[in-house]
């Protein structure tokens, strides 16, 4: 995992080769052929989108949660705002108890309510980009040199700059930064009797000497704040290698770029983890009113795993069930 500067994967693909074809006899160019490309950054690449676009989805599901956890003003999914924004919500919270008159306690709600289309549509298109972009690079030449049969020529090249790869994976952790922060945020409102309108912290009954669910707003803002400081971008490195006299005088890092999203995502499993307990310990507060079709669904499987927190009870010790319930999938489309 470590050792490459992602120009060709030369020290992750010769551990791979040797540990897969050791005492192998090769043929010509087979051993160009299995080392000098960026196939371990391109795949490790691919497997980090699928997890991010997994979390992602998960992330949509929990945010719909919030809304019905605070009662919040549904105008912000009006078809106006934009179809791509608000279609996905807008079915997932089908036949809540949001879309009746008078519902909403807010005119306006926290920003970090009111700007979830806006923000997790951005992650959804930013996404979509990578995955194209890196579906090209798996399916291209990245070898050097080029050996070109048809003209006898062996000719030197570039191919294995993944800037491609690297730079795209630094836009989709630029993306989910905003979106683990602004869940994070809400958490951290729901646990604010001010703004909720419910018990501070949660807890089963006002005036208790009980802090309810207020620890969780402590490691929820430590999940979000290390995901954001992986979110600086790695494919701006420009530093020379001490390799053939200086000709080696960039690099891209997308093995680092799409590792960092990797450890993104474990992070904003965790920050879902912890919003939907909390979430759903405020549904339970407001009586359990009609949730949406996707809402709904959500509240069952976590209340199935973590029970909600009455009078007198510690709150829930082990979210990792919840945080398998994220990484399942089971929350997606």
């Amino acid at each position: 995992m470590l050792g490459s500067v992602g120009m060709a994967d030369l020290p992750a693909n010769a551990d791979l080769a040797h540990g897969a074809l050791d005492g192998f006899e090769l043929a010509a160019k087979e051993g160009l052929a299995l080392l000098d490309h960026n196939a371990f950054s391109t795949g490790l690449a691919a497997l980090a989108l699928v997890d991010a676009t997994r979390l992602l989805d998960a992330l949509d599901v929990a945010a719909a949660l919030d809304l019905e956890a605070l009662s919040a003003n549904l105008t912000i999914l009006h078809p106006a705002v934009g179809s791509r924004k608000v279609d996905r919500l807008r079915a997932l919270l089908h036949g809540s108890y949001l879309w009746e008159e008078g519902a909403a306690r807010n005119l306006q709600d926290p920003l970090s309510f009111r700007c979830v289309p806006q923000v997790h549509g951005a992650a959804h298109d930013t996404l979509d980009f990578a995955r194209e972009c890196v579906t090209t690079e798996l399916n291209s030449s990245q070898e050097n040199p080029l050996v070109l049969l048809d003209e006898e020529r062996v000719i030197s090249v570039a191919n294995f700059d993944a800037v491609a790869v690297a730079a795209v994976v630094d836009f989709v952790r630029i993306a989910l930064a905003p979106v683990l922060t602004s869940a994070s945020e809400r958490v951290v409102k729901l646990l604010q009797s001010p703004v909720t309108g419910l018990p501070e912290g949660l807890a089963a009954e006002s005036g208790l000497a009980e802090s309810g669910l207020s620890e969780f707003g402590v490691p929820v803002q430590a999940f979000a704040a290390e995901a954001r400081l992986l979110a600086q971008p790695v494919s701006i490195e420009t530093v020379s290698t001490s390799q053939h006299e200086g000709i080696e005088d960039r690099m891209t890092l997308a093995p680092l770029s799409a590792r960092r999203l990797g450890q993104m995502v474990e992070l904003g499993e965790r920050v879902a983890a912890v919003e939907l307990v909390v979430a759903a310990q405020a549904i339970d507060l407001r009586g359990r009113p009609r949730l949406g079709a996707g809402t709904g669904a959500a509240y069952a499987g976590v209340r199935r795993l973590v029970p909600a927190t009455g009078r007198g009870e510690a709150p829930p010790q082990d979210l990792e069930p919840v945080r398998e319930l994220v990484r399942s999938g089971e929350l997606g489309p």
